[in-house]
């Protein structure tokens, strides 16, 4: 039973493709532990990283906390994640639980950083901000942080990403019921609902870029491992797979059998309590 103002829905969404997620997905960039530990001033304690999926966000902060906890909901994602930190050295102190934004299993004033990865837009923000509120030390950071999609290399084949992204929305849109459709709520947003919830004492948007190697069959991936399309091959429809074809061989050309390097361009909104 989830707590109050939680979507079963949005939980739902990401079961069924934590592999193919976490094979494409970008880790959290560097840049984030740097800020962030920067605005503690300190070494964090406790770092906690909501709605963590895979461990993507999470691990990143294996040599840089004394306590790394990732909450996540969906059982496919945690397990994953889960699955990783078995492999992992040094990690003892990391751990995964499942659990929500707005009910955290720690005491009051125990937190020195939470992070939400690509994630908090699939969060009730009142209920979670208050919780944040409730748990973080003065002085703690409550951090959001998202890429845009898709990321920077070639105008025609971003093009077709957003085209398949729109194409799988209009087909949830067709085939599902409202009532059980996920609620996504709005990125731009983020930085007035840290505002709006009086939690903190100062408040900003932070823009940087991160360059990664990708080829073909990744960039193809990441599209793929969208909730949107997920969710389109879950309700078993065939009509995203002539365009997924097509996106598939013009990457091949575009790639053309070598990586390169694409452009992830992050958006940090973070709150200090």
């Amino acid at each position: 039973m989830s707590p109050e103002g939680n979507s079963i829905n949005n939980v739902e969404r990401f079961s069924g493709f934590a592999a193919i997620y976490d094979q494409h997905r970008p880790e959290a960039p560097e840049a984030i532990v740097s800020i962030l530990t920067d605005y503690l001033e300190h070494r964090p304690d406790l770092v906690m990283d909501v709605g963590c999926g895979t461990g993507l966000s999470t691990l990143i902060w294996r040599d840089h906390a004394e306590q790394i906890i990732g909450v996540e909901p969906n059982d496919d994602m945690r397990s994953k994640a889960e699955d990783k930190l078995s492999v992992t050295n040094n990690a003892g102190h990391i751990t995964f639980v499942q659990g929500y934004s707005n009910q955290l299993d720690t005491p009051d004033e125990s937190v020195d950083i939470i992070t939400c990865s690509q994630s908090f837009h699939w969060m009730e923000p009142v209920s979670t901000l208050k919780e944040g509120q409730r748990v973080l030390k003065q002085g703690g950071i409550f951090a959001v942080y998202d890429c845009d999609w898709p990321p920077v290399v070639n105008w025609r084949l971003e093009e077709e990403y957003l085209h398949l992204i729109q194409q799988a929305d209009a087909l949830i849109a067709q085939f599902t019921e409202k009532e059980s459709q996920a609620v996504k709520r709005n990125k731009d947003e983020h930085l007035q609902a840290l505002r709006n919830s009086k939690a903190f004492r100062y408040t900003r948007e932070i823009v940087f870029h991160h360059i990664e190697r990708c080829d073909a069959e990744r960039y193809v991936g990441l599209a793929l491992s969208q909730g949107g399309l997920q969710t389109v091959f879950k309700l078993g429809l065939e009509q995203l797979n002539p365009s997924i074809e097509t996106f598939r061989t013009n990457a091949q050309q575009f790639f053309n059998g070598k990586p390169r390097d694409i452009m992830f361009s992050y958006r940090l909104r973070l709150g200090i309590k």
